[in-house]
């Protein structure tokens, strides 16, 4: 009987969690919709309101790929980041830009550049995946050891081909290298959020098993379920949901780290259901903080995938000490 209202406040919490984070999500949008426009009106709504999807399509993206991370790793201080893709995604941008030059590589059609970044990076997770997890027991922890020493690897092959690089040549690539919400293919934005709704809405189907799979290994094959085939599986739609946004706009390191943690904060559970749109809402609110900030107070002299980096870092030390308490 003492679960019962354990369970009841539970789910009383998600909901008011949930409720707070869609208000939150609709104020900051409607303050960076309409603060302070000049000009044409339609012209600036039309703008901003791109800019706002594709804030909302990455943030959602990315934070429901942490949460799915987090629970076949169970461990909330991990992020998909370990398996290696955005020094990958660093790694396809520098060797382009050295071997067909910076200029030569901006005018090919963004379609094409954004089609072979996903293409790379979702085939490396499934070489992972066929290479860490081609045993009948799937074993996690090797595969994320093998995207860190992967990652490692991309890093210093980077760092080399930038030598190679001409320095004005590497200005250019030095922009490529940070999420921009600026400049937005409108077709790769509609594209971009397809697939990002297919797959939450694959999610969703199955997020009762995504609930078992979070409480652990043996639970969750006692419970019924092929864990070592879900994780399989879980591993390949974390993949597609970091590819497709950080292809899309760049790296931002630490945003599902931050917005995941925020859900679990905030609602106090671990049922997908609350989870997933908590952490989407506070993801897609953080980035569009951090571009209003951008743009009213520092006058594009940085970018938001700066402010959400340090505080990622910030959180992530404070995750390792609890941890280490």
């Amino acid at each position: 009987d003492a679960a019962a209202p354990d369970a009841a406040t539970s789910v009383r919490t998600g909901r008011i969690a949930l409720v707070v984070g869609i208000v939150a999500y609709l104020a900051v949008a409607a303050v960076f919709m309409t603060y302070d426009i000049q000009g044409s009106a339609s012209f600036a709504l039309e703008l901003r309101g791109k800019k706002l999807l594709a804030m909302t399509l990455v943030g959602t993206g990315l934070a429901t790929a942490a949460v799915l991370f987090h629970s076949i790793t169970g461990n909330r201080i991990l992020t998909p980041v370990l398996i290696g893709l955005d020094q990958l995604y660093i790694l396809i941008q520098s060797v382009s830009v050295a071997v067909f030059g910076a200029l030569t590589f901006v005018r090919v059609d963004e379609r094409i550049r954004f089609a072979i970044a996903v293409a790379i990076m979702v085939t490396f997770v499934i070489a992972l995946n066929a290479v860490f997890l081609r045993r009948a027991t799937a074993d996690i922890p090797l595969l994320i050891l093998g995207g860190i020493v992967l990652g490692g690897m991309f890093a210093s092959l980077t760092a080399l081909v930038a030598r190679l690089i001409d320095p004005n040549e590497f200005l250019i690539l030095e922009d490529l290298l940070f999420a921009s919400f600026t400049l937005i293919n409108e077709e790769l934005l509609v594209v971009s959020s397809v697939a990002v709704v297919v797959l939450l809405l694959i999610v969703a189907r199955r997020r009762r098993v995504r609930d078992v799979i979070a409480l652990g290994r043996p639970t969750a094959i006692g419970l019924g379920v092929d864990y070592d085939r879900e994780s399989r599986r879980l591993i390949v739609l974390i993949a597609v949901l970091v590819a497709v946004p950080t292809a899309l706009v760049g790296p931002v390191t630490f945003l599902g780290l931050l917005a995941s943690n925020a859900a679990y904060e905030l609602t106090k559970s671990f049922r997908h259901h609350i989870t997933v749109p908590v952490a989407a809402l506070s993801a897609a609110t953080l980035l569009a903080a951090a571009q209003f900030l951008l743009e009213e107070l520092f006058d594009f002299a940085t970018r938001p995938s700066i402010i959400v980096g340090f505080l990622g870092g910030v959180v992530f030390i404070v995750l390792v000490l609890r941890q280490v308490e």
